[in-house]
């Protein structure tokens, strides 16, 4: 029987909507109650999370405790989203729909949705860093150090400088990979070796998830790259063409429709391979890699 992901996704989606629930700052009459409403409205809102997602996968392999993988998953969901409440904002990206519905600094205000993402990035690593994540302290300190330099200039926000760097100027394919791998690939990364983290697994392994981490995120973003062309607004739930818009050097710019989706696909092959060692256990992240190249949105 083949495996179900999207019930897994689901079921994953739900546990940790209950975890964020219990984490972010319930809005009850401080004077601040406006910041933990925007918090709120971007993080708990629909989505992939499938940076969640492989957290909770990844720890399944090492046996980690649901609540640690959870706690962990929420942390990474809060990053993800401080980085989306940002890229939207008019300095940014400056779009106005966010997975489905406006935008935080539409639905709020541009000041409002700049403290909301600082919070929630802030708080992520209070997160990360809580003896309830992992009893060992130095398991959460390795926690801590993994996601500041997946999210931090050597990755997440070094790759935002260069997507706005490389606006409007035509960027070869190394260097569109290397933007990738530092916005969205650092972050993957984080989150597959997450689970090997928690699990004080052999460096082996956690290099294996990290192999396959690389691989899926760039065929994740080739994907993305595809249906900015292909797919509409309604189905993406965010603005369709901006990439043109904003003259974004791109894998389909670069390589053409028909090629992008053959590297996408290659990079979906290499990826499972890499996680050969994992035996039937990796099934979950072997079906992550074949979502990320079918999805529609």
């Amino acid at each position: 029987m083949s495996y179900d992901l999207i019930s897994a996704l689901g079921e994953a989606s739900a546990d940790l909507g209950d975890m964020l629930d219990k984490i972010l700052p319930r809005p009850d009459g401080q004077i601040e109650e406006r910041l933990f409403e925007a918090m709120r409205y971007s993080t708990m809102g629909e989505g992939k999370r499938l940076r969640p997602f492989l957290v909770m996968a990844s720890s399944a392999l090492f046996k980690v405790s649901r609540t640690s993988a959870l706690r962990v998953a929420a942390a990474i969901e809060m990053v993800h989203t401080y980085s989306l409440i940002h890229d939207d904002l008019p300095a940014m990206d400056n779009d106005d729909l966010r997975r489905g519905k406006p935008s935080c600094h539409k639905q709020f205000d541009e000041a409002t949705a700049i403290l909301a993402g600082d919070a929630l990035l802030t708080q992520a690593f209070e997160v990360l860093a809580d003896e309830e994540t992992h009893p060992d302290p130095r398991v959460c300190t390795q926690l801590v150090r993994a996601m500041a330099r997946a999210a931090g200039p050597y990755g997440m926000v070094g790759g935002q400088m260069i997507d706005l760097a490389g606006e409007g100027k035509s960027l070869s394919e190394t260097q569109v990979t290397q933007l990738h791998l530092l916005k969205t690939g650092r972050i993957f990364a984080f989150a597959c070796e997450a689970g090997a983290i928690l699990g004080k697994a052999p460096n082996t392994m956690r290099m294996g998830l990290r192999a396959y981490a690389h691989d899926m995120g760039l065929a994740f973003q080739i994907k993305d790259d595809l249906l900015d062309v292909e797919a509409s607004s309604d189905d993406l739930g965010k603005t369709a063409g901006k990439d043109q818009e904003q003259a974004k050097s791109t894998y389909v710019k670069l390589l053409g429709l028909e090629q992008a989706r053959k590297q996408a696909q290659m990079l979906c092959d290499q990826a499972i391979r890499h996680l050969d060692a994992f035996d039937n256990e990796a099934e979950p992240l072997r079906a992550v890699a074949r979502f990320v190249i079918d999805r529609k949105r």
